[in-house]
């Protein structure tokens, strides 16, 4: 299967203002980074805060400019940030990205539907009634009713909020979806929600997904293969059940182990059951 997604070498530097002081001096958020997505694929990079692995995706879609190495996209370099628009609508039609808060990422103002159409007018040359037959269709894709479609993102649960997020890069067709914590701030039930949900438009549309995550378990039901980064750096990689049942880095063990295993209760909660 042919790689959708190429990053070789890739490394990205700030220069950051030192304590008490106006001298910067370089920080380097990834070093030396690769790795490869196939069309269709699905690949998690795992890393506790601070591993590089948000600033990664932060230079493939263009957000970031990499310091150094090449992103290829169906064999396009994009290493170059600097892009007209007519290049950016087309990469925005290959990669789409998912953030963490669907709160901050989507306009407060704006209903469901406005937000949707917004994106396919941007996209495709639409007449009004296609449009509406796609925005209802997206909104189906994802879970949610034209009752829903009406709503502004302060009326919606995070859930709901997280799933118009979804549909709103799904509505760009893109071949690639990166997902960075897309899941880290919902509950245990409501994420379970929207990685079954996930799978199942994997299942559908053969999207390719480059998922970003600190947690394991949860790549654990989306993807094939995953890369662990520490300190901007690959520490280890390979098919994800293999990495999770026999961790080879010491960093890897540590973070599997610190995992919540089966009947893990947070302390707090667990105090209350043993007061009388």
């Amino acid at each position: 299967m042919a790689d959708l997604l190429t990053v070789v070498e890739l490394r990205k530097e700030f220069h950051v203002r030192r304590e008490n002081s106006f001298r910067r001096e370089p920080f380097i958020a990834v070093d030396g980074v690769s790795f490869a997505v196939p069309a269709g694929g699905a690949l998690a990079v795992v890393g506790e805060s601070g591993s590089g692995k948000s600033t990664c995706a932060r230079v493939i879609v263009g957000l970031e400019r990499a310091t150094s190495g090449a992103v290829t996209v169906e064999g396009h370099d994009w290493s170059n940030g600097h892009v007209g628009r007519s290049e950016r609508l087309r990469r925005g039609r290959l990669v789409q990205m998912v953030f963490q808060d669907p709160y901050l990422s989507l306009d407060r103002r704006q209903t469901v539907r406005a937000c949707l159409s917004e994106c396919l007018t941007l996209h495709f040359d639409l007449d009004r009634a296609e449009r509406e037959a796609r925005v209802g269709s997206l909104l189906q894709q994802v879970g949610l009713n034209e009752r829903q479609a009406d709503a502004r993102p302060g009326a919606l649960s995070g859930g709901q909020r997280q799933r118009v997020a979804i549909a709103r890069a799904l509505a760009a067709e893109p071949k690639l979806l990166i997902l960075d914590e897309a899941v880290a701030a919902l509950d245990v039930s409501i994420q379970a929600q929207v990685l079954n949900l996930l799978m199942a438009i994997r299942k559908q549309s053969g999207i390719a997904f480059l998922f970003i995550s600190h947690d394991l378990a949860v790549v654990r039901q989306v993807c094939d293969e995953v890369i662990v980064m520490h300190r901007g750096r690959v520490v280890e990689r390979g098919d994800v059940e293999s990495v999770l049942l026999q961790p080879e880095q010491p960093y890897t063990q540590r973070l599997i182990a610190s995992m919540p295993g089966p009947g893990w209760t947070p302390r707090r909660r667990a105090r209350e059951l043993e007061s009388p």
